[in-house]
């Protein structure tokens, strides 16, 4: 069976990939990847990495467990899902390599100029890594 990995945070971009998952891809297994980004989540590259056992953690889970519900209550299908912790670029590409993913579909935050310079691009990162097919859905 085909597994599609649709990364997920909670932003319209990442509704219309699931929406676009769902659509093009009807029998297959669909997993939902939530990452999150201890650098987001409050720490700099000097502090510690926090541990999964954290407040933080517990937090910013229980965020993504509402993002998976939402995202089986609008579809109407159950997915599978993980939370992972780390930069979102390289996870979703570790995730897609070790997790026997076939397809990528991910939303792009369409970010242009100098934000786009500033910040990168997280579809365009996953894009130029990835081991398997790429669909960046705007």
């Amino acid at each position: 069976m085909t597994r599609v990995l649709v990364p997920i945070d909670g932003s319209p971009q990442a509704e219309d990939a699931l929406d676009h998952a769902v659509s093009e891809f009807p029998d297959a297994e669909i997993v939902l990847l939530h990452v999150i980004d201890p650098i987001d989540a409050g720490y700099s590259a000097e502090s510690v990495l926090p541990t999964a056992s954290g407040d933080w953690y517990e937090s910013h889970k229980d965020t993504a467990e509402e993002l998976f519900e939402g995202a089986n209550e609008r579809t109407g299908r159950e997915f599978e899902t993980a939370i992972e912790v780390g930069r979102p670029s390289r996870t979703i590409v570790e995730y897609a390599e070790e997790g026997d993913i076939d397809h990528v579909v991910m939303g792009s935050h369409g970010r242009s100029g100098v934000a786009r310079v500033l910040l990168g691009s997280v579809a365009e990162t996953v894009v130029r890594r990835s081991p398997v097919p790429i669909t960046v859905v705007r």
